[in-house]
């Protein structure tokens, strides 16, 4: 793309040796300023505990080692925080993802099995532990919580994509088909809580509600090290991505091979997901949501990646220092608080897009 059209498109282009992006300043001020609140809002829930801080002691904390408040910053409120954070860039990411490739507002990780897999899994892990001796109980032990939520999302996300390939893999289809599988693992996992013993679905019920309590560092590697791994590679399947967006015919007739970006881009964006899904729970419409407040935000074509996933950590940072302060001294699972924002605005997209087309 020439300079002069580049411009006129909302954008400025960087090249560097064989390799160029087109940078959109709005997204770009969008991206910093998303930071910018996503520091404060840690810093405002980093200061909620039994010992009650400022937000300046909270901040000096994090840097004087020497000072009596740093254990309690470092080691118990910012592994919470930094949780959250993380957790809420990675649905934001994924989301992002599969609705540029579904070419569909409404799609998110949910619709490929993953959320409702991972919960799944992790239902019957719990409950089965409860209810027989031995060799279930010390398998939840030895494998735990997050890896049974990894291996019931990928597993969730295999079946939906083999159920959705037919000769390639149609965006449209694989929304449907994620609908159904999503609805069956969704009435298996409230199966297995009604058989359950009723301390062990409330344990249960815990998890599957998307909470950030007691987290801590190893819940935090995890998903940190997936995000390392899984944005740059992201990154460079932006011009598939980009392409994506239009017709089959126009994205073979581009020479992108369509099947294997789309596959390996879903692959990222479940891997993503399982690995949010096994350190907080399925957070609910966070992947939804993110994408499209960032679509409008930065006034893009579609779904911008890193401005979604900015967006993402803000909203479950927000959510989180919403649901420890809405009804102190009670804590809400953060869960709770994104579905009561994240259902109104499902009706909206919905009534948008009904509008839309009429």
């Amino acid at each position: 793309m020439k300079t002069g059209a580049a411009v006129k498109a909302g954008g400025l282009p960087l090249r560097a040796a064989r390799t160029s992006w087109l940078v959109r300043p709005r997204a770009l001020l969008v991206t910093l300023g998303g930071l910018v609140a996503l520091v404060l809002l840690m810093a405002l829930n980093m200061r909620i505990g039994d010992i009650e801080m400022t937000v300046p002691q909270v901040l000096r904390a994090v840097v004087d080692s020497s000072g009596g408040d740093h254990f309690v910053v470092m080691e118990l409120r910012l592994p919470r925080a930094l949780t959250g954070a993380l957790v809420g860039a990675a649905l934001a990411l994924a989301g992002a993802i599969i609705q540029s490739i579904a070419r569909n507002p409404l799609a998110s990780p949910e619709i490929l099995g993953v959320t409702t897999g991972a919960s799944v899994a992790v239902v019957a892990g719990v409950v089965f532990s409860g209810s027989a001796a031995g060799g279930v109980s010390g398998l939840l032990a030895s494998v735990g919580i997050p890896a049974l939520a990894v291996i019931g999302g990928l597993g969730g996300a295999a079946l939906v994509y083999a159920l959705a390939w037919r000769h390639g893999l149609d965006g449209f289809r694989l929304v449907l088909v994620g609908i159904g599988v999503a609805a069956v693992f969704t009435n298996v996992k409230y199966w297995l809580l009604t058989v359950g013993d009723v301390n062990d679905t409330g344990r249960a019920m815990v998890w599957i509600t998307g909470s950030l309590n007691g987290r801590g560092w190893e819940h935090v590697v995890p998903v940190a090290l997936a995000l390392a791994v899984l944005v740059p590679l992201t990154l460079l399947g932006t011009r598939s991505l980009n392409a994506l967006r239009f017709g089959d015919d126009t994205v073979i007739a581009l020479g992108v091979r369509m099947n294997l970006a789309r596959g390996l881009l879903i692959l990222g964006a479940v891997m993503l997901s399982a690995a949010a899904t096994a350190s907080a729970g399925p957070v609910a419409f966070v992947a939804l949501a993110s994408p499209q407040i960032a679509l409008r935000m930065t006034r893009s074509a579609q779904p911008p990646l890193i401005a979604s996933a900015v967006v993402g950590a803000v909203l479950i940072t927000g959510a989180d220092l919403v649901a420890r302060t809405a009804f102190a001294p009670t804590e809400l699972p953060v869960g709770v608080v994104t579905a009561v924002l994240g259902a109104p605005y499902l009706i909206y997209l919905l009534t948008r897009i009904r509008k839309g087309r009429t």
